[in-house]
């Protein structure tokens, strides 16, 4: 892992909205190879370069995110109805090129690996799992493990089990359903992670920024606050002038529909800078 510091550049804190993760506005959930993926309400579309819708997949649903490998898209979707899994929908595996549905498949959370291949994880009701499909939608792995997935050379997990306390860590997943344990997390639901271009993954743990390594070893670059309850909202992202920023929004303790926003700026360099 390469040495990082941090720096705190700038700290606010106000009353407003929790800063949720949202896509931008029109923006596709995937690109690749000239065809852009995008989502609407009951409909996946495949749009080509010069604008022009190239397939349409309907189905009973709302996507809310997508993955390209290969020639196929993954898309995991939100239910209009609330289920036994609440508003889990089907994860819809799909061909790029004319949008046939390929396989429908359960989990929450999904990534892409190389040759067609996917993530798809999911958790609750006792289930911690992340399986590995190819492009045939045939399982070909699977780990007791579930998070953000950070996909290069090998695959990490930034668990997120939501269980108080937490068994949280950073692991990495191996072949043959090996998990390999990193650094214990304090947070039961971190937000995304930060991938930075040497590999090095950025993890806001509760009122902490750490640094975890392709080593899996961490380092402790801030400690913005303590780690209140459970119920705060936390958002952690790079600016287009590649610093990084944490938002921590926690609930009035007499209006929970009211949050205190904070929100801290930081540089990152290397020790020694």
């Amino acid at each position: 892992m390469s040495s990082i510091r941090a720096v705190i550049l700038d700290h606010r804190r106000a009353d407003g909205l929790p800063p949720y993760e949202r896509p931008r506005p029109g923006a596709p959930l995937a690109r690749r190879d000239g065809i852009a993926v995008h989502g609407r309400t009951c409909a996946v579309t495949g749009v080509g370069a010069d604008g022009r819708t190239l397939w349409t997949h309907s189905f009973s649903g709302r996507p809310n995110a997508a993955h390209v490998s290969g020639d196929r898209v993954l898309v995991t979707t939100d239910s209009l109805e609330y289920t036994a899994w609440g508003h889990l929908g089907p994860a819809l595996l799909l061909d790029l090129a004319d949008g046939r549905l390929v396989a429908e498949l359960r989990g929450a959370r999904g990534a892409a690996r190389g040759g067609g291949r996917f993530l798809l994880g999911l958790e609750g009701y006792g289930v911690f799992e992340t399986l590995e499909y190819d492009r045939d939608g045939d399982e070909t792995d699977r780990w007791p493990s579930y998070g953000h997935y950070v996909v290069g050379s090998g695959v990490r997990v930034v668990e997120a089990d939501r269980n108080t306390p937490t068994r949280n860590r950073v692991v990495r997943l191996l072949p043959g359903g090996v998990v390999t344990p990193g650094p214990r997390l304090s947070d039961p639901q971190p937000p995304k992670p930060v991938v930075l271009p040497d590999g090095t993954v950025l993890v806001l743990d509760g009122g902490v920024l750490r640094a975890v390594g392709r080593d899996l070893g961490t380092t402790v670059l801030a400690k913005l606050k303590n780690a209140g309850d459970g119920r705060a909202i936390r958002t952690l992202h790079q600016d287009q002038e590649g610093r990084i920023v944490a938002s921590i929004a926690e609930p009035h303790a007499t209006d929970p529909a009211k949050y205190t926003v904070e929100t801290w700026t930081l540089r990152l360099s290397p020790t020694g800078a």
